[in-house]
């Protein structure tokens, strides 16, 4: 009994204390010496020693300081040091991410600490170590363990290595490390860096096999050297052509900029070649990009691509022209950004109230029909205001010496050199007459030439402009409500808005036949020309939201009192602006040009209707005729997410008229079917009637990866199949196993 009665007071006692170290107004003494927040500890038995300055709780701990949170089922602080020991389901967590383990050892104050047999999550990664070291709060240390973005016990692959150190959202690094797919080794890597900040694969494989190259196998290795500079090495091998090779170097907040590099050189020995022809083409290209913000209103931006290609050269003659360049040939996607890439350098400065653009620009690969630009200086006034005045004033002013070669040799007689210096001033007077929103303007151009197409040196050109902008609006509001068909009307606004933009230029002091041409602004000529537009807008309310239910415009442009002139091409078509008309040989008369729609319409949230069409009127040769010669339009249903139909056609009266299907279905949690179609209706002297295309897609959720199993049959180059799989957590990698280039398709989704 009386061991009882010392037990009681015991724990009385130890209660008594703790509930004056957690709730005294110095919050626990140590705290107001330091002044520091509170270890704030709960747990079912907590015990406080005031000699050691110890606390030792069991039993469903918790302990919150500074924004961690400590969980296990044993726990001894030191409260002058902050040093505890936590055992039995240790469990910490914060802002970075959940380690636990059997044993901790953790300091509260610097919040670094040791976790023994860890287990460890920091979004996207999971992992195991022997043992878990906190550096800071910023960085953890797994030694003896693995990591992975697979959230199973068994996950389907893994990282492992001696030394992991983790940055949270910024880096992996580790040295020694064994990429496992299961508890197969795969890949040995000397040394791996990871930057969360760019997820980017570092190693990409892609096996497959293609009409002119044959079996191939393309693989590319990404390192980060430093923490501003990485590289990535590319190693393929196409059993018809051999090997190719090259390098990448990315590199970011230089003192000068930031920018890449690329070299790929490929030295082809094709298996079979027509008598005479050579055995072996080398073929290069190189690639370099830099910007640099020099600060808020200056930069400077510049590219340079150099392409050798013998087998280019061999192969592009009068008798067998092949536009391929080892550009298009290997580098597809680049190639459709860009088919001609420039070369050139430019520097940019905004002042207050203008810019100035200086730009050198080179032809560096003379199959590409490129001017040469040694300089280009631009300068551009925006509309100011004069003064008080309702008048604004707008300027804008070229100096150039261009150089125009022809594009089958690099050195040759019919290069055309011209520097000219070009300045354009306009003076406009915005004012509202009535309802009217009206702006009459007046310019004046001159140009100068060192020389002229006959010889002449010294000549200016100066041409006179002037016209005005006209446009107003017309609303009316409908009182309809209605959920008729589900359409969730709430009021109609219908709003019309004509233009007009006038424009006279007045025949060049120079005629076109006594420039040297080396752009459009040396082949201006006499215009009169009217645009025309009409925009139709039914608007409505949907969840509080002004939505546009219904777009449709119309555009047109009318040449008026057409005379022939210099630009008059071989056919007779004589442009004006953007109108076309054509000379008859007789007096040419005023007209339209082609008439362009647009419709849009939201009928619902999920519904959405585009179409825009171009309607051809013209005479020539005493033939009229009216027809629409261009015409689109795409239906897209968004019922779900992952669940889409969608049907387009694309037609042109002189060549195809196609119409695509596309399909996108989750039909599980774990698959998904993707389907699209492309068939052409009209058979031309270039297209075949029939399917053009077919693709069908089966995507399986394994877990932590996506598998695309694709079958795509294309009338030209036949059916292929190809594997994709992407990293959940990271769906822009992919690790392909690819039989032929992705192309975008017209209508798909």
């Amino acid at each position: 009994m009386l061991n009882r009665l010392l037990n009681f007071n015991r724990v009385c006692f130890s209660a008594a204390m703790l509930l004056f170290v957690l709730f005294s107004c110095v919050n626990l003494s140590i705290a107001a010496e330091n002044k520091e927040s509170p270890i704030i500890i709960n747990g079912d038995n907590v015990e406080y020693s005031a000699d050691n300055k110890e606390v030792i709780a069991t039993g469903n701990i918790e302990v919150i300081y500074k924004g961690s949170k400590l969980t296990c089922n044993k726990l001894k602080v030191n409260m002058q040091s902050k040093e505890g020991l936590a055992e039995g389901n240790a469990r910490l967590e914060d802002g970075n991410g959940v380690v636990t383990g059997e044993r901790i050892v953790y300091d509260f104050t610097n919040k670094t600490g040791i976790i023994y047999n860890a287990d460890f999550r920091a979004n996207p990664y999971f992992g195991k170590a022997n043992k878990v070291e906190k550096v800071s709060d910023s960085e953890f240390v797994a030694k003896g363990g693995y990591f992975t973005t697979c959230s199973l016990d068994h996950p389907h692959f893994r990282l492992a290595s001696k030394k992991i150190s983790m940055f949270p959202g910024d880096k992996v690094q580790s040295k020694q490390t064994t990429l496992y797919l299961g508890a197969v080794p795969l890949v040995y890597l000397p040394q791996f860096n990871y930057s969360m900040k760019e997820p980017i694969m570092h190693v990409q494989v892609e096996p497959g096999t293609r009409k002119d190259w044959g079996p191939y196998l393309l693989s590319a290795w990404r390192y980060n050297l430093t923490e501003k500079l990485n590289a990535k090495v590319f190693l393929d091998y196409r059993s018809k052509l051999g090997w190719g090779e090259g390098f990448e170097l990315n590199y970011i907040k230089t003192l000068v900029g930031r920018g890449d590099f690329k070299f790929y050189y490929a030295d082809e020995k094709p298996d079979s070649q027509p008598a005479g022809a050579p055995t072996e083409f080398q073929r290069y290209f190189m690639r370099w990009r830099h910007k640099w913000d020099i600060d808020e209103r200056t930069n400077v931006v510049a590219e340079l691509y150099k392409i050798s290609d013998e087998r280019w050269k061999y192969e592009n003659t009068p008798e067998n022209r092949n536009e391929h360049t080892i550009l298009q040939d290997y580098f597809f996607r680049e190639y459709e950004q860009d088919t001609e890439p420039l070369s050139y350098a430019l520097f940019h400065h905004s002042f207050n109230y203008s810019s100035i653009d200086i730009l050198l620009q080179k032809r560096t690969n003379h199959w590409f029909d490129q001017l040469d630009k040694m300089p280009e200086i631009n300068y551009n006034l925006p509309s100011l205001q004069l003064g008080e005045s309702p008048l604004y004033f707008e300027n804008s002013t070229q100096f150039g010496s261009y150089n125009k070669k022809a594009t089958t040799d690099p050195v040759t007689t019919d290069d055309v050199t011209s520097t000219r210096l070009d300045t354009t001033n306009k003076v406009s007077l915005p004012m509202k007459i009535g309802f009217i929103q009206f702006k009459p303007f007046l310019s004046s151009r001159q140009t100068f030439y060192d020389k002229g197409a006959n010889g002449q040196s010294g000549i200016i050109r100066t041409i006179f402009y002037s016209g005005a902008d006209m446009s107003t609006k017309f609303y009316r509001i409908y009182n309809a409500k209605t959920n008729f068909l589900k359409l969730d009307i709430n009021g109609l606004r219908h709003i019309i808005t004509p233009s007009i933009g006038y424009i006279y230029t007045h025949v060049p002091t120079i005629p076109g036949s006594n420039i040297r041409q080396i752009d459009s602004v040396d082949s201006i000529t006499r215009g009169n020309t009217a645009s025309l537009g009409l925009s139709n807008k039914l608007q409505t309310k949907r969840n509080g939201q002004v939505v546009d239910f219904v777009d449709f415009r119309v555009t047109t442009d009318y040449v008026i009192n057409p005379k022939s002139g210099s630009n008059t091409g071989s056919d007779g078509v004589v442009f004006y602006n953007n109108g076309i008309l054509r000379n008859t040989g007789k007096k040419l008369e005023s007209q339209l040009s082609d008439l362009l729609f647009e419709l849009k319409v939201l009928p619902y949230s999920w519904v959405r209707f585009e179409a825009d069409a171009t309607y051809e009127h013209s005479d020539h040769d005493n033939v009229n005729y009216s027809k629409f010669s261009l015409a689109s339009y795409d239906l897209i249903f968004d019922l779900a997410k992952e669940r889409s139909f969608s049907i387009g056609q694309r037609y042109e009266r002189k060549g195809k008229n196609e119409v695509t299907l596309g399909f996108n279905w989750r039909l599980t949690p774990k698959w998904r079917f993707k389907m699209y179609q492309r068939y052409n209706f009209k058979q031309t002297s270039a297209l075949d009637r029939g399917s053009q295309e077919q693709e069908y897609t089966f995507t399986r959720d394994l877990h932590c990866w996506d598998l695309d199993v694709t079958l795509n049959k294309k009338e030209d180059t036949g059916t292929t199949i190809f594997f994709t799989f992407r990293l959940k957590a990271f769906p822009e990698n992919e690790f392909g196993f690819d039989q032929s280039m992705s192309e975008k398709k017209s209508g798909s989704q």
